[in-house]
């Protein structure tokens, strides 16, 4: 599979394509990671350096590759952190030339937005881009159950809240949502749940939840999710994979007592994921 992945980029530390890149390349995919903005270190630690590309140079890049004849060949688009309002244009001309090349390519989109802990924390012409814009054209969005809610003017929290979030959201176009961080009150203490959603069915996986904040794991859990989908055609086995990969990185994270993601250090948890958690369809 080839994946043209439009995100951010750090030096220090995994976040964007700093993190969706080795586990698709680890999984023997082929990824052309395309920058929106190039910066020293994440935006949370409060500072940072390097620059916030201007969307005519995240444009030109695009089309560059266009120029080599290439784009025919691109079976997923995937998106990520924006950084500025005008990279939307750039994304959705780059998927309606890659669709247009080969119309089985689909788009994935994580509408990087905030969470239920900082609220939102992207430039706020963004989000309302993002909801009116860029969803209706994905086909997969892998929002948080805070994203979620913008997304659908909702405020899920408990299961059936959240299915029915999910189908509002699948109203404005995308086949599949992945919600990647059901919290709902009635679940068990101390765990966090992951939920497929499409017009077939639903499907949920609980995991403990670990006592930490890991910048980038839903830039890898996109990516990996959108790998599995297309390796399998299967939105639970997508899920399992996922989740087993994504959780055993984290816990890696935790035990090497680093604020950054291990994400050499877990490389075979892509590579060779344990499938360790039950998925339970719940519709």
């Amino acid at each position: 599979m080839k994946v043209l992945s439009i995100q951010s980029s750090v030096a220090y530390g995994h976040v964007g394509n700093s993190a969706a890149v080795f586990p698709l390349q680890r999984l023997g995919h082929e990824v052309w990671p395309v920058s929106t903005v190039v910066f020293s270190n994440h935006t949370g630690y409060g500072a940072w350096r390097g620059p916030l590309l201007p969307p005519t140079d995240v444009a030109e890049v695009i089309t560059g590759i266009e120029d080599r004849g290439v784009l025919g060949q691109v079976d997923a688009v995937l998106s990520g952190y924006q950084g500025g309002s005008g990279i939307a244009d750039v994304i959705l001309d780059a998927v309606a030339r890659v669709k247009a090349a080969n119309p089985a390519a689909t788009y994935t989109c994580d509408p990087v937005m905030g969470n239920a802990t900082s609220g939102c924390f992207v430039d706020p012409a963004i989000p309302p881009i993002i909801r009116e814009r860029v969803v209706p054209v994905a086909d997969v969005i892998t929002p948080n159950q805070f994203e979620l809610g913008f997304l659908t003017g909702t405020e899920p929290r408990t299961l059936e809240e959240t299915l029915d979030s999910a189908d509002r959201a699948m109203a404005m176009g995308p086949s599949t949502v992945l919600v990647t961080s059901v919290a709902r009150p009635d679940a068990p203490a101390d765990t966090i749940e992951m939920m497929a959603v499409t017009g077939e069915g639903a499907w949920i996986v609980q995991t403990p939840r670990l006592p930490m904040k890991a910048n980038g794991s839903g830039d890898v859990t996109a990516a990996l999710f959108t790998a599995h989908l297309h390796t399998t055609g299967s939105p639970a086995q997508a899920l399992a994979a996922t989740v087993s990969s994504v959780f055993d990185l984290l816990q890696a994270t935790l035990d090497s007592g680093e604020r950054e993601l291990r994400l050499i250090a877990a490389q075979d948890a892509f590579a060779r994921p344990q499938m360790q958690f039950e998925v339970t369809q719940v519709r």
